[in-house]
């Protein structure tokens, strides 16, 4: 019995490796990792001219993008605007997110829906000329600022945080579990910091990733509205190619993981504090 069983399992894994679905996949996995891999090997490579794959190995290309002043202000630029984003996104988003599911008129719902999902329709770009425009005047002198970066940012980057929230809210059944709150004399903030945010945190954290991997590779609408001083790190990415390729490589590959590490600094202090919510509760 166990022998035939092992045989059925084999043979159910061996039809499903055989799937057009499994091939469909597995050909999306190598398309998707395969330049990642490459960016990798080539950035540990001494010379890539012209072949497959680079000669030699070292590792004096990540010591030279440490080194170089204009790569470190760009990073520790990138993780300031990244972590100003994600907080502001959450601290905006949540009552956000509340107001559009709580709000009793479907054309109140609609409405915002189209305001706070404009900034996804309309390209990056469009919005960066806009804030170029608006703020490179005499009265608005605030082309460059950080605050102004961080801000188109949250612009940009908040209708995804906003998505994931509400669309869970539907799932959560948030408005019965209120109304059985009331209905024991619960206040509004009571039931906001009691049931709304708590029910919210794995909603926030997904969220809160997707914006901070949106915030560090966020380039057109940046490259517009940064000044020289707070330039982040895709942009001064872009001059690496200029250059060699192990260093453009090694340039690339520290904003993955820049990506990364901020995608995970995000998840964890979106637990965080739903755990403080929790022990204040």
């Amino acid at each position: 019995m166990a022998g035939g069983g092992l045989a059925i399992d084999g043979g159910a894994r061996a039809s499903a490796l055989r799937s057009p679905a499994a091939w469909v996949t597995i050909l999306y996995a190598l398309y998707l990792i395969l330049p990642i891999a490459l960016l990798v090997v080539g950035s540990f490579g001494n010379v890539w001219s012209n072949t497959l794959l680079p000669a030699g190995f070292t590792g004096r290309w990540y010591v030279q993008v440490f080194n170089d002043p204009s790569f470190t202000r760009a990073f520790w630029t990138s993780l300031t605007v990244c972590v100003a984003t994600v907080a502001g996104c959450v601290i905006i988003g949540a009552p956000l997110a509340y107001a559009v599911f709580r709000a009793a008129s479907r054309g109140v719902k609609l409405a915002a829906r189209i305001v706070y999902l404009l900034p996804i329709a309309a390209p990056a770009v469009v919005i960066g000329f806009g804030y170029l425009l608006l703020f490179s005047r005499e009265a608005t002198p605030w082309l460059g600022a950080t605050w102004l970066l961080i801000a188109g940012h949250i612009v940009f980057c908040l209708p995804y945080m906003l998505q994931t929230v509400v669309s869970d809210m539907r799932l959560l059944n948030l408005a019965q579990l209120e109304q059985a709150a009331e209905s024991l004399g619960a206040s509004f903030p009571r039931r906001f910091v009691d049931i709304v945010l708590p029910s919210l945190r794995h909603s926030l954290a997904a969220g809160s990733i997707t914006v901070a991997a949106l915030s560090i590779g966020e380039f057109q609408l940046t490259n517009l509205i940064a000044g020289f001083a707070n330039r982040t790190y895709p942009i001064v990415l872009l001059q690496a190619f200029y250059g060699a390729t192990g260093f453009a490589c090694a340039a690339t590959v520290i904003l993955l993981a820049l990506a990364l590490a901020a995608s995970a600094t995000s998840a964890l202090t979106a637990k965080g504090a739903s755990g403080t919510v929790r022990t204040a509760a």
